[in-house]
């Protein structure tokens, strides 16, 4: 079942990495590197608690500046006492905000997810919709929030979810030089084929989490490290 994480070898100097020097050599490396992730997270799904697509949407709207664990901490005892999207509409926004309050930047959070169910049940039926386009329109639904909608619920590959760990890992592994999520959804979009784009953004957040920390990477225990030549590796 893939490489043990806890397993410590002394990491490849990145001097010694060889660097890819034209296409083919860059695909056989991004092709290494979604072979390990394979092998680490077969079945990588999103953390988030949820039992439905409004759940969801409501979840990864909350999980913005903050940790999946905390808002799962959360979402239980705020979908018992709102159980349904009509209750999220009728829902007072100071009193959201309390309950919200320990996933942070809890008063826009309120005003998000309670514009987020007027605006479905009125454009929409109540019904979570389909395409990019249309969860745009709902507050507090940017494209990293549709994206993990559409693909975790609807198993709709309308893009690649660019997170914090998405974007510090697409960068360490040199597979964009963009800073800005948006364009490195779309360097990734290029490169990594459309049947993986769901997983391959779970793969990575797993990765980012228990190996690819952000302060200290685990690199002596990273399957990935003998083709990783970034600047900030581990030694």
């Amino acid at each position: 079942m893939g490489t043990d994480p806890d397993r410590f070898m002394p990491p490849t100097p990145r001097k010694l990495v060889p660097r890819p020097k034209n296409s083919a050599e860059r695909q056989a490396r991004l092709n290494r590197i979604v072979q390990e992730l394979d092998k680490l997270y077969p079945k990588a799904t999103c953390a988030l608690h949820h039992r439905n697509a409004w759940e969801l949407l409501v979840a990864t709207i909350l999980s913005a500046q903050c940790t999946d664990k905390r808002v799962n901490e959360v979402t239980p005892r705020l979908f018992a006492k709102y159980p349904t999207m009509l209750d999220f509409a009728h829902a007072k926004q100071d009193e959201m905000a309390q309950d919200l309050r320990p996933t942070g930047f809890f008063n826009n959070k309120a005003k998000s997810v309670i514009g987020a169910a007027k605006t479905i049940l009125s454009d929409f039926g109540g019904n979570v919709p389909r395409t990019m386009d249309e969860l745009l329109t709902v507050p507090g639904a940017a494209r990293k929030t549709a994206n993990v909608v559409l693909g975790t619920s609807f198993g709709i590959a309308s893009g690649i979810v660019v997170d914090t760990h998405v974007q510090r890992i697409a960068q360490r592994l040199d597979l964009t030089k963009q800073s800005e999520p948006g364009k490195i959804e779309k360097d990734l979009m290029k490169i990594v084929p459309k049947d993986r784009w769901i997983l391959f953004s779970h793969q990575v957040i797993h990765f980012g989490r228990n190996i690819c920390e952000a302060r200290k990477p685990k690199c002596g225990s990273c399957p990935i490290d003998p083709i990783c030549y970034a600047k900030d590796k581990q030694a």
